[in-house]
């Protein structure tokens, strides 16, 4: 197979604003994890699979399997699909309140 590029768990992208290791990121529907800290203009390679730990919309109760989705304004996870993307399901509940979830990524946009 001479076509075959990359497994694209992870890709290269050039940052266009700073980030924190292990922040989400959105690039137009494509999201997925900062795997370091970047500075705007710098590369960075960015996790599109796996489960991590992400910050969420604290006055949510996550249930296991719930469909969650990126909101792009506030920066956070949350189950509220208007306007927002979707980026993977919940693999734990989280409680209301709470800062933080955990999230399987989907590897792709909904």
């Amino acid at each position: 197979m001479n076509n075959y590029i990359q497994a694209g768990e992870n890709i290269t992208i050039t940052a266009a604003a700073a980030g924190a290791s292990g922040s989400g990121l959105l690039l137009g529907n494509l999201f997925g994890v900062l795997m370091a800290s970047v500075l705007a203009g710098e590369e960075v390679e960015l996790k599109l699979c796996g489960v991590f730990e992400l910050s969420k919309t604290e006055a949510q109760a996550w249930t296991v399997g719930a469909v969650i989705y990126w909101d792009d304004a506030a920066k956070v996870c949350t189950t509220v699909a208007t306007g927002n993307t979707k980026i993977g399901h919940a693999i734990a509940a989280a409680a209301n309140p709470s800062t933080a979830g955990l999230v399987r990524l989907s590897g792709a946009s909904g």
